[in-house]
């Protein structure tokens, strides 16, 4: 499948910080809406638990959610995303959440959005433990749809020997032509990105930039294979 050629009118994200969106799929996502794709952001969290504070510091413990929360929105204009929600649950906890609450919260957004396409993380390969329970749930909550009314799922992966376990992605999207909005999505979360960092001086046409970040890449969820993909979510799936 050339997921390129696949027109989508609707499409859900579901990640669970603030930056989640500006790094993995930023490119995607300005793709699908310049074709007019309308794109709602489901972020769980607010990143409130982060470490980084701002180079020079500028934030601390009690005012980050607020200014990130502001960056989110910034990189959500940077991207052209109108729709964006905040969902509430708490940054690091989302292991711990109880499934109902969370999966039910999922299952709204898709019966409202009817959408053809949901991007979210693979459970079990993308890291972070919000990264993998967020995947999680949408899993769980996709895969108790009927098989008629399910969307593509797309999945971000990016822990270590993750390809030898799921093979490589099946969904390759060409984002150099978004990369100044890629770039600027990533930049408006000022306290954990900083240009000097993260471009080192160097302008969007560098080949090294280019090679860095003009590429996305994507699993399509195998809802049939279950198991044999990861165990552990067909045991999530079975719960409440």
């Amino acid at each position: 499948m050339n997921s390129e050629q696949v027109k989508h009118q609707r499409i859900l994200v579901v990640l669970p910080h603030p930056d989640d969106e500006a790094y993995f799929v930023s490119g995607t996502l300005a793709k699908y809406i310049e074709e007019g794709a309308k794109v709602t952001y489901a972020c769980l969290t607010l990143g409130e638990m982060g470490r980084n504070m701002g180079v020079p510091l500028f934030a601390n413990r009690v005012t980050l959610p607020a200014i990130r929360k502001e960056e989110l929105a910034a990189s959500c204009r940077a991207i052209g995303i109108q729709d964006l929600r905040m969902l509430g649950f708490h940054d690091k906890m989302i292991e711990f959440e109880d499934h109902a609450l969370l999966d039910t919260q999922i299952l709204k957004l898709i019966r409202e959005l009817d959408p053809s396409l949901v991007i979210t993380f693979y459970p079990g390969y993308s890291v972070h433990p919000d990264h993998d329970a967020t995947g999680a749930a949408v899993v769980r909550t996709v895969a108790r749809l009927p098989v008629t009314e399910r969307p593509l799922v797309h999945c971000v992966a990016f822990s270590k020997n993750h390809e030898q376990r799921i093979g490589k992605a099946d969904v390759t999207m060409d984002v150099t032509a978004f990369l100044a909005a890629k770039i600027k999505s990533i930049l408006s979360h000022s306290s954990q990105f900083q240009a000097d960092k993260l471009l080192g001086g160097r302008d969007l046409m560098d080949d090294e930039i280019r090679s860095r970040f003009g590429t996305e890449r994507f699993w399509t969820y195998q809802f049939d294979t279950l198991t044999a993909v990861h165990p552990s979510v067909e045991l999530l799936c079975a719960q409440n």
